[in-house]
């Protein structure tokens, strides 16, 4: 398989650079290991998912980095936490940058280790999986945002996507991009993987009652987060499932994008919205086979909506900016309103909402965002253009203040 430069690669060769430690997150097989190994190919490399460097790590330290010197890349460093105090010290006793580069698949855990041990002495980056730009070749790399400077920039690489349900259905994951590799295959390993290595460290259950969860919440993406829903269909508690859904958070498999939150939306719902982070995973766990029987499924929106979120958020993490800080979603019920209105993202940028919605259309209407305006309750708040982002094939104003945006312009 031909390497696929990564659009994040300015900004990882930068951190290291300029830090004395880079740590890569992101989940298994997004190409963690092959982007830094590509990037830097003078770096000494040990794996943790090695138990003998694991126990000589934790056992003999000293010995560990005699054998192992600076520069050094340690893969999977999660998996043995102890490194970082040793780690600590070599840092604290050198001036050079770029001693250290480590790479792991559980994001939440390996930052709560960097706080305890490496506060203010390292840089955090996350991989997500391959997004359109870097399937396509595309080098634009700016996070959406659905402003007309961005617009008249993005318009600049403007490239149409062929197949986008073929996208969509694939998934993200590099190793799919190799024209031998199998789709099912692929997705069967990656699933018994992630359960075998990843997952048995954290659960005290079996492997086919998670699967059977696994299967469960890819059922519900792009759905407000129901545990007492999943619980019932598993057939486990709903503090498990609570459990279970932060574990697939930490380890990169889902997302939960938040409710915008102000004093002015009183009835605003507080619940989280879950998103796999790769729509092919969620296709093999619901047993989506093939693009075209996906495309004209009950589950299409939902998965159109998934990719489009996920998309979104790759435009940050691949310019190195933090998402978490900027994207919401909106659903509530005024007074005299007859059911729940809802704006599919909400993202915040130097005091301004723009209020995004993603449709699987081909004909979008500006009564599609009728919601916007709940947003003019924000104090000290400006409301920017409305975006429909769809199946459009140009891009079309729908009145003064909204826009219909083709997939091409994220």
């Amino acid at each position: 398989m031909s390497y696929i430069r990564r659009a994040i690669t300015p900004i990882i060769r930068d951190r290291v650079d300029n830090s004395k430690c880079m740590l890569l997150t992101g989940a298994r097989q997004v190409g963690k290991s092959t982007l830094l190994e590509h990037e830097f190919p003078k770096y000494n490399k040990v794996s943790f998912d090695d138990r003998l460097n694991r126990l000589q790590a934790r056992e003999e330290p000293k010995l560990f980095f005699l054998n192992n010197p600076c520069p050094l890349f340690i893969d999977e460093v999660q998996k043995e936490h102890s490194v970082l105090e040793e780690i600590k010290l070599k840092v604290d006793r050198s001036d050079e940058r770029g001693l250290f580069i480590l790479s792991g698949s559980q994001k939440l855990e390996l930052m709560k280790g960097m706080s305890e041990s490496l506060a203010g002495r390292i840089s955090i980056t996350e991989l997500a999986g391959l997004s359109l730009r870097e399937i396509n070749a595309i080098g634009f790399n700016k996070h959406f945002i659905p402003t007309d400077e961005y617009i008249a920039l993005r318009e600049k690489e403007l490239k149409h996507y062929e197949n986008i349900w073929d996208v969509i259905h694939r998934g993200s994951y590099p190793e799919l991009y190799d024209v031998h590799r199998d789709w099912q295959d692929f997705y069967s390993s990656y699933v018994n993987t992630y359960l075998e290595r990843d997952i048995n460290e954290l659960i005290a259950s079996d492997g086919t009652t998670f699967a059977k969860f696994l299967t469960a919440t890819a059922a519900r993406t792009g759905e407000l987060l129901n545990y007492a829903n999943i619980a019932s269909d598993v057939g486990v508690s709903e503090p498990t499932i609570k459990t279970w859904i932060s574990i697939l958070e930490r380890t990169g498999i889902v997302y939960l994008l938040q409710p915008y939150s102000s004093s002015a939306l009183k009835r605003a719902v507080k619940t989280p919205k879950l998103y796999f982070r790769d729509t092919g995973l969620a296709c093999y766990l619901t047993r989506w086979l093939t693009a075209d029987s996906l495309m004209v499924s009950a589950v299409a929106g939902n998965m159109f909506e998934t990719f489009i979120v996920s998309e979104i958020l790759k435009s940050y993490s691949n310019e190195g900016q933090d998402y978490r800080f900027s994207v919401f979603y909106y659903r509530g019920r005024d007074k005299n309103a007859k059911k729940e209105n809802e704006i599919d993202l909400i993202i915040e940028e130097n005091g301004v909402l723009y209020p995004v919605e993603i449709k699987m259309t081909g004909n979008p209407k500006a009564d599609m965002t009728a919601t916007n305006i709940v947003l003019d309750k924000v104090a000290n708040k400006e409301r920017g253009t409305g975006t429909i982002i769809c199946l459009v094939e140009k891009k079309t104003y729908l009145s003064e203040n909204v826009i219909a945006l083709p997939i091409e312009y994220i």
